[in-house]
Order: structure tokens, then C-alpha cells, then sequence
């Protein structure tokens, strides 16, 4: 049995017997890979662990692996992040349930993507550190996660441009069918392109811009990948924002 020290954020948890779990973890080490716990939802100070593996947390960890075995072990299992605010505020902690199901839905890679991952790890500091803009975060990570997913826009932005969607370019013209962004919204994916998170507060958009943009880049996803129509937390997240 082989051991590895590793980083690794919370997609998913599945109960496996009385006293079990397997945990889906996006890694940098292995890509997206499951690990059997055991004893983790024991009643004997077990706990601890139990609250580590919570959706989005960034833990650090020793995975065992061996040709035998079909899930990889985890042991060692410790904070990666100190999460200050986004266990005990709602909008963080609905964002981050958004996000980790995303990816969940949408990761299935197996080798390392260190880019993605540093992505995605860089990303829950700051949504935990933030205190102003934080209505506009999942719009930003979505709109910079195509990326990293491989369907990131083919050209630069102009004002007054509309967003292809199947084409992935913004374009002068309004494309020939209902798959566009218009300029107001071409502008505003624009935007979360551009901006860093820390801009966000200067992003002033009301309840319904939010739905609409969320639905459209939900839209975009979709021409691209189709797992993005399972993610159930959508609607979760139009109700708070």
C-alpha cells in the first residue's frame, strides 16, 4: 500500500455502512478521486473529521492507494483553509454548496490539473475572506471557471458587442439565433472576465440582472457540457440572490 501527502477540496459525500463514508475530492495530486473514511460517523470522537468534509472545504491529507483497491484511503485528514466566515454565513455557505456541486457534476478527470486546482482552492480563500461583493462571486467563478473546462471566450470584448454562446466570441453582429448574449450582458460576462474578486463590490447589479446572468452562463455551460442541467442547487441559488 502506497502513501501520498496531499490537498484536496470537498465535492461529495456518500454514507458507506454504519460508520463510513466515501468522500469525492477534487485533489492536486490525483484529479478528482474518491476515498473510503472509515469510522468517520462512529459515535467514538470521531467528529472532528466528520466536519472537515463538508462541501467546499479544503483539507490537507495522507491518501493511501494500492492496485488492490478500488476507492484510495484517507487518513491524516486536516484544515487546508481557516474557514472564518463561510461555515456561519448563509450566502457563503449556499455559494459554496452551488460550487462544490458544480464541479462534482462536471470534473470527472482523474490526473492532476494543477491550474484548476489552485483555481478552485484560491477561490474559496477569497470568497471566505470577502466582505463586500459576495452576491456577485458565483457569477465571477462561473464566468472564469470555463477556462479551465476549455470553452473560455475566443476573442476580446468590444463595447456594444453581443456573446455568441455557441460560437464561445463575442461578435459586432447579433448572431442568427437565440444562443447570445446581448450587450448588456456581453458586457457584464465581460466584466467578471476581467474583474478580480476583490472588484466585485463595484459590480452594482440588482436581484433580477443576478437570475438572468446566472441563467445564461447555466445556458452557455450547457451547449458545452451537459452535466451542467443535474446541478440542483441552481434554483437554490435564485432564491437567495
Amino acid at each position: 500500500m502506497k502513501s501520498y501527502k496531499a490537498r484536496g477540496i470537498v465535492l461529495h459525500t456518500l454514507k458507506y455502512g454504519d460508520s463510513s463514508m466515501v468522500v469525492q475530492m477534487l485533489t492536486d495530486t490525483h484529479g478528482r478521486q474518491s476515498y473510503m473514511v472509515q469510522g468517520v460517523r462512529s459515535t467514538r470522537g470521531r467528529g472532528s473529521k466528520m466536519a472537515l468534509l463538508q462541501p467546499l472545504f479544503a483539507v490537507e491529507y495522507e491518501g493511501l492507494e494500492s492496485p488492490r483497491m478500488e476507492l484510495h484511503r484517507l487518513r491524516e485528514l486536516h484544515s487546508g483553509i481557516l474557514l472564518r466566515t463561510l461555515p456561519y454565513d448563509v450566502r457563503k455557505s449556499t455559494i459554496a454548496l452551488f460550487i462544490a456541486e458544480v464541479l462534482y457534476r462536471l470534473i470527472e478527470e482523474r490526473e492532476a490539473n494543477e491550474p484548476l486546482f489552485e483555481f478552485v482552492w484560491s477561490s474559496i480563500e477569497a470568497l471566505d475572506a470577502m466582505q463586500e461583493g459576495v452576491a456577485n462571486f458565483h457569477l465571477w467563478f462561473l464566468a472564469n471557471l470555463c477556462g479551465f473546462l476549455g470553452f473560455h471566450p475566443g476573442n476580446n470584448y468590444h463595447a456594444h458587442d453581443y456573446f455568441d454562446m455557441r460560437e464561445g466570441l463575442f461578435s459586432a453582429i447579433m448572431p442568427l439565433h437565440d444562443n447570445a448574449l446581448t450587450p448588456e450582458y456581453a458586457a457584464l460576462f465581460a466584466d467578471l472576465l476581467d474583474y478580480n474578486v476583490a472588484s466585485l463590490a463595484s459590480l452594482t447589479l440588482n436581484r433580477q440582472q443576478r437570475v438572468e446572468m446566472l441563467s445564461r452562463l447555466v445556458e452557455y455551460y450547457s451547449l458545452h457540457l451537459d452535466n451542467i442541467s443535474r446541478v440542483r442547487s441552481i434554483g437554490i441559488l435564485q432564491e437567495v440572490f
